[in-house]
């Protein structure tokens, strides 16, 4: 089973990669770019404006759904869903208008941002909240401020607050997550929403620019303080019925890895199958081939060779 076979049949919850990246429509991306070096992304307001006006320009051109957003001095937090096979073209258009429009303004040459961007796919109700709060909860984790909703370049506004006018960011997506069916407003899904901003404000977290499983770490901490919350999303998976996947859960992962140590020695077909299928999962996920080994009992080198094997 390839990756793309795993995130058709919904077996996976976030995918991540920096490079090789996936161009699916109906999925849900969220992206990071960051500036070259320590150079800059923002120096004035201006600078965070135009680059809001590109992002609503660019996206509706490209039928791009947005559900989130943080722009950062040096770095760019997006969520974001394309609904033709377009993400590629969509990010290349905005960082590279963007680009051109700074470096014209401050009369420099040379690459603004640090490489291609990053993306995790998330497939999985738990984790497309908790990026949407994580994305948020940026400005705080940075020292920028203490309060999320004082700092203007984000979208939380938009969830804690109905919008007088139609804007480009659907927050509702992501609320409806938290809603009940008399919920029409979303009233109570905004309050709940403030609610679990200001527990996750309170968590340390990793910076995902660095570590890849910052958002799971996010997650995992954010579930044990208010696991009843999350517990209802594992119930509902609104956004599963929304893409049409049926999701796996970590659950039943991590009972399959338990029978595949069992059998770590064995080599019949069916065996390597679930094995290669669990190395993805476990990749997918942000673990390294050694610790994907460790968790499997067998060795980096069965690893590499079970993953170039044909499923």
């Amino acid at each position: 089973m390839d990756i793309i076979e795993l995130i058709d049949s919904g077996k996976i919850k976030r995918f991540f990669r920096s490079r090789r990246k996936l161009n699916t429509p109906g999925l849900i991306y969220h992206i990071t770019q960051r500036a070259a070096g320590k150079e800059p992304l923002f120096i004035e307001d201006d600078d965070y404006m135009a680059m809001l006006v590109l992002m609503k320009e660019v996206f509706q051109t490209q039928n791009m759904n947005t559900y989130a957003f943080c722009l950062m001095p040096n770095h760019i937090h997006l969520l974001v869903s394309p609904k033709e096979r377009n993400l590629f073209e969509t990010m290349r258009m905005l960082f590279s208008r963007y680009a051109s429009r700074f470096n014209k303004k401050y009369q420099r040459k040379g690459h603004l941002f640090g490489g291609p961007y990053r993306q995790a796919v998330c497939l999985d109700d738990s984790y497309m909240l908790a990026a949407s709060l994580y994305i948020h909860l940026n400005p705080v984790r940075a020292g920028l401020t203490s309060d999320p909703l004082k700092y203007r370049w984000t979208s939380i506004r938009l969830y804690l607050r109905k919008p007088k006018k139609k804007s480009f960011v659907n927050a509702d997506f992501i609320l409806s997550l938290l809603s009940d069916q008399g919920d029409r407003e979303l009233t109570g899904a905004r309050e709940e929403y403030l609610k679990l901003l200001k527990q996750g404000s309170r968590l340390n977290s990793d910076e995902v620019l660095e570590t890849e499983e910052a958002i799971e770490k996010f997650l995992s901490r954010l579930k044990a303080l208010v696991p009843l919350v999350f517990k209802g999303l594992a119930r509902n998976r609104k956004i599963s019925e929304e893409l049409g996947f049926k999701l796996a859960s970590m659950d039943e992962i991590e009972g399959m890895i338990e029978e595949v140590r069992k059998n770590a020695k064995v080599r019949d077909p069916q065996t390597r199958q679930a094995r290669k299928y669990l190395i993805e999962q476990l990749l997918a996920r942000g673990f390294k081939k050694g610790e994907i080994a460790e968790k499997l009992g067998v060795s980096r080198k069965t690893v590499y060779n079970t993953l170039r094997c044909s499923p």
